[in-house]
């Protein structure tokens, strides 16, 4: 049917709505991600109980589902021992003869522009198990990346 047969009140041509994706694999988290999690909970459960419209609320209930599954599935990493690049460590690298430093944190804790990237990211899973000194390969090249440090956060 044409769209210009249809009422203003039909429903049928409304998109549907998404729960928010679940990033696959573990639910890995520093301890700041903890109390992030714990705090967007907080923050959503008030904003639902000030109440809203009716949209409002249901993305506003959307969004407290995605963040009660990723609070319920947290595992709490313990801060890394060594000097190898891992979870919880920021790690300072040079790549195509640009230093950059990051921090390699949980899936909901990633902000790359603030320097925090997620553990499942690709320059991560380079970076995972590499000391100062050592070269990692990247992009499809052997040894693009040099660490120059890693240091727990």
């Amino acid at each position: 049917m044409s769209v210009a047969f249809r009422r203003e009140s039909d429903d049928e041509h409304l998109e549907p709505k998404f729960e928010l994706p679940i990033p696959p694999g573990p639910n890995l988290v520093t301890e700041r991600g903890a109390e992030l999690v714990q705090a967007k909970v907080v923050d959503l459960e008030a904003r639902i109980a000030a109440g809203g419209t009716e949209d409002e609320l249901k993305s506003l209930k959307r969004d407290l589902r995605y963040w009660n599954t990723r609070h319920a599935t947290m595992e709490i990493q313990p801060a890394p021992q060594g000097d190898e690049a891992a979870f919880g460590t920021r790690v300072r690298y040079r790549l195509n003869g640009k230093e950059n430093e990051v921090a390699i944190v949980g899936d909901d804790e990633a902000d790359p522009a603030a320097g925090l990237i997620s553990f499942s990211s690709p320059i991560a899973r380079a970076l995972m198990g590499a000391g100062q000194g050592d070269f990692a390969d990247f992009g499809g090249k052997t040894d693009a990346i040099e660490v120059l440090g890693v240091k727990p956060l």
